[in-house]
């Protein structure tokens, strides 16, 4: 039997399992990440901390929606995020902003906010499409995995424990 425990472990499980995907793609395919891409981790972390925080509590019912509210909310940042990346990608090569200073410039040299609009913005690098599986690009497929989290948010929430 799948306990509410054992769901959001699972949700752990899947938020790391992409993230060392990730780090795979970086760092073994050699696929640089944009400002975009590197948000989308850090809301995957964000959302697998809080499958796991979520899954040592073990709270009853109303903690347990509790955590789901703050998984759905991280990831509906995150599918929105991903959903403006895939944007980016889907536009014609006039239309594509230009290419803007890295993440690190960025978050050095700006106040949070301007960073952050800075990030959501995009820039040409965001436009690139590096990298396909059955045709859908990795903003693309982080969306699905995000709209994915939202639904083990609701499965949890809405458990008998």
């Amino acid at each position: 039997m799948i306990t509410t425990r054992k769901l959001l472990f699972g949700g752990f499980l899947f938020c790391f399992s992409l993230f060392v995907a990730a780090l795979y793609m970086q760092h073994v395919m050699e696929l640089e990440p944009c400002p975009l891409c590197i948000l989308q981790r850090v809301l995957v972390m964000v959302t697998g901390i809080f499958f796991l925080i979520a899954a040592i509590h073990n709270p009853a019912k109303t903690g347990t929606k509790i955590y789901a509210g703050l998984i759905g909310l991280t990831a509906l940042l995150g599918a929105a995020v991903s959903a403006r990346h895939v944007w980016l990608q889907s536009l014609p090569a006039d239309q594509v902003p230009s290419c803007g200073p890295g993440m690190g410039f960025i978050m050095e040299n700006f106040p949070l906010t301007d960073a952050l609009s800075m990030v959501l913005s995009g820039s040409g690098e965001c436009a690139e499409v590096s990298w396909t599986f059955l045709t859908l690009s990795i903003p693309a497929w982080t969306l699905l995995t995000f709209v994915g989290m939202l639904g083990l948010a609701i499965a949890a929430a809405w458990r008998q424990h």
